[in-house]
């Protein structure tokens, strides 16, 4: 593959309630019908398990099965896997995103922004660092679910070149996500990659999908059908990109600014 093209896959599916062991082996299947051409595959927010705040009975510590199956199946389709566990560090608990490559090397991101009308802030602790991985010749940044609404935490400072946005965001809220995704496309110049599940949870919440990939016009290169089980693919080009930016320099004229 050309250094600055990138082949993204994007996994909606129904996530089995509380369930790592049927999830697991469901996601085998979707892995199977991935193209040889994909190198980057995105799955939803917590996708062994569903949106889940019982921490202590499903929590597992960084060499748990799931993190090892995690391992296992980014080396077996030699692509890198990108979802998010609950995990158990330490004393503390986090909705715990990784990136696994498939040599074994791994990177993670633990979500800053937790859900509170889901006492996900009672259940979780929050990260304080973002990450940016880089693959090839490209800079690119993972978030989870409810940093969508958070464009500060989102910001592109020239740092990255494409926003991962993995979630479990309900059908009532879809809206949002749909105006959401654009815009955070258009206001830092990339593309976004917004993957959400579809179903019913345990908690009564239904799920439409609409997983998504945006260019930094802001505009849907490809989207799933909602309530579907689907995989969607994309290229994506550096150097369409970098045309862009220099086309359309709006990064030059953009505020400084830190987070504390």
């Amino acid at each position: 593959m050309m250094q600055n093209s990138l082949q993204i896959s994007c996994i909606q599916t129904t996530l089995i309630w509380e369930d790592a062991e049927q999830n697991l082996k469901q996601f085998e299947k979707h892995f199977a019908q991935l193209p040889k051409s994909t190198e980057l595959v995105i799955l939803p927010e917590m996708f062994s398990t569903g949106f889940s705040m019982k921490t202590k009975k499903l929590a597992e510590k960084m060499d748990g099965p799931s993190f090892v199956w995690l391992k296992k199946q980014a080396a077996k389709i030699n692509k890198i896997i990108v979802g998010s566990l609950i995990i158990k560090d330490q004393e503390e608990h986090y909705n715990r995103l990784f990136v696994m490559f498939p040599d074994g090397n791994y990177a993670y991101y633990d979500k800053r922004h937790l859900f509170r009308m889901g006492n996900e802030h009672k259940h979780y602790s929050a990260g304080t660092k973002r990450l940016v991985f880089n693959y090839k010749n490209w800079r690119i940044c993972p978030l989870t679910c409810y940093d969508l609404r958070f464009p500060v935490w989102s910001r592109n400072q020239n740092d990255y070149d494409l926003l991962i946005y993995i979630a479990n965001w309900p059908e009532s809220r879809r809206a949002v996500w749909k105006k959401l995704l654009p815009a955070r496309a258009i206001e830092n110049q990339v593309y976004v990659a917004g993957v959400n599940r579809i179903g019913k949870d345990g908690e009564g919440l239904r799920y439409a999908g609409d997983t998504v990939i945006i260019n930094p016009r802001g505009e849907t290169m490809v989207e799933t059908k909602e309530h579907d089980q689907q995989i969607i693919h994309a290229h994506l080009s550096l150097d369409e990109l970098n045309r862009f930016r220099e086309k359309f320099p709006v990064a030059l004229d953009a505020d400084e600014f830190k987070i504390l």
